[in-house]
């Protein structure tokens, strides 16, 4: 592995951020948010804290995949957005340049592994988090398939925002 994919791994141990990966996704959060210096593909999850009930913001790198778009855990199924988006019933918010309100629905795991495959073809700083290459052949995508969960992405009516923060 890399020294670039050790380093990232390192601010990920345990599939949580350290305190330099948090001040980074901050940073990253806003960047992706504002829609500069981004690809489209480069968003900000808006979503209500199952703990705290305020937005809680995180950037993510959105998968498009036969025409549909996906969000993926990187970190597999411990991810505070997961469980985040999972109470939520999928109610959440998309930000690039604008924001735009979102459904997440889960995919089921037999549907997983081109999307997984997709997405860690574009998104090459998830590569130190996901076991597969690329490259692999779809059966290796669907042996960890159940571990990284995925997102379909829908768009859904601003009637039914997110709460707004006093």
């Amino acid at each position: 592995m890399s020294g670039g994919g050790r380093f990232r791994r390192w601010m990920y141990r345990g599939g949580r951020p350290n305190w330099l990966a948090r001040i980074l996704n901050r940073i990253s959060a806003v960047q992706f948010a504002s829609g500069r210096l981004a690809p489209a593909t480069w968003v900000t999850l808006e979503v209500v804290g199952r703990r705290s009930g305020r937005i809680v913001s995180c950037p993510l790198v959105m998968t498009v995949h036969e025409g549909e778009r996906f969000l993926v855990s990187m970190l597999g199924r411990r991810a505070n957005w997961v469980a985040n988006v999972r109470t939520a019933g999928g109610v959440a918010v998309l930000a690039h340049g604008i924001r735009e309100p979102v459904h997440l629905t889960e995919v089921e795991v037999a549907e997983r592994p081109p999307i997984l495959r997709r997405f860690v073809a574009t998104a090459p700083g998830a590569r130190p988090h996901v076991p597969v290459g690329p490259h692999a052949p779809l059966e290796e995508f669907r042996a960890i398939a159940a571990d990284y969960p995925v997102f379909r992405v829908a768009v859904r009516s601003t009637s039914d925002d997110l709460p707004v923060e006093d």
